[in-house]
């Protein structure tokens, strides 16, 4: 039986879809199971209640990551700039790099200070990446690099695709990993507008 009490603790949004397994995200404290059409609310209670302690590992991660991001401050606007022009340097060299391997062709690459976006790739073959990627360990910035020129084959996110960037980043899962573990500290030192 599912104590309510838990339940209590750990209230969380349901949200149904036409997909065929059950999924729980966590973001900041907010918890969100995604199920398909015909899961019933009990079913969502006894996943939350399976994973409890998965989701709270996962709350108490993120609160870390946020107080480390509180201390090490907001960023200046010269420390902005300086992590533009690194990125200016060193994000093409890699695009080149792994464009190479591909034997891909691309077009204009663009240095963003995004909020919410580490890379994108335009149906133009432009590159854009965020400057903050330059505050993540070097792997991490290619994992990006890599999944972005790998865009330029694949404009999808299916099989093919991740065959393509495990062809050419084998530990790439590990490596997205630290940015979805990190990455929203490294946002939040973004200054408020």
């Amino acid at each position: 039986m599912i104590s309510p009490r838990v339940l209590k603790i750990m209230e969380y949004t349901l949200i149904r879809s036409r997909r065929k397994t059950v999924s729980v995200e966590v973001r900041g404290e907010k918890i969100t199971v995604r199920a398909p059409n015909r899961a019933t609310k009990r079913e969502a209670d006894a996943f939350v209640e399976k994973h409890k302690d998965w989701i709270s590992r996962q709350i108490e991660k993120q609160r870390a990551l946020k107080e480390q991001a509180e201390t090490a401050g907001k960023l200046s606007r010269q420390e902005i700039d300086e992590l533009y022009k690194k990125a200016a340097e060193y994000i093409p060299e890699r695009v080149k790099h792994y464009a190479g391997l591909l034997g891909v062709e691309y077009g204009r690459i663009t240095v963003r200070c995004q909020k919410t976006r580490w890379g994108s790739c335009s149906t133009k073959r432009n590159l854009n990446f965020n400057c903050l990627l330059m505050l993540a360990p070097p792997e991490v910035i290619d994992s990006v690099v890599v999944h972005e020129v790998c865009h330029l084959r694949e404009m999808n996110h299916s099989k093919r695709f991740y065959a393509l960037v495990l062809s050419l980043c084998p530990d790439y899962y590990e490596r997205d990993r630290w940015l979805k573990d990190n990455g929203k500290a490294l946002l939040s030192r973004l200054p408020e507008e």
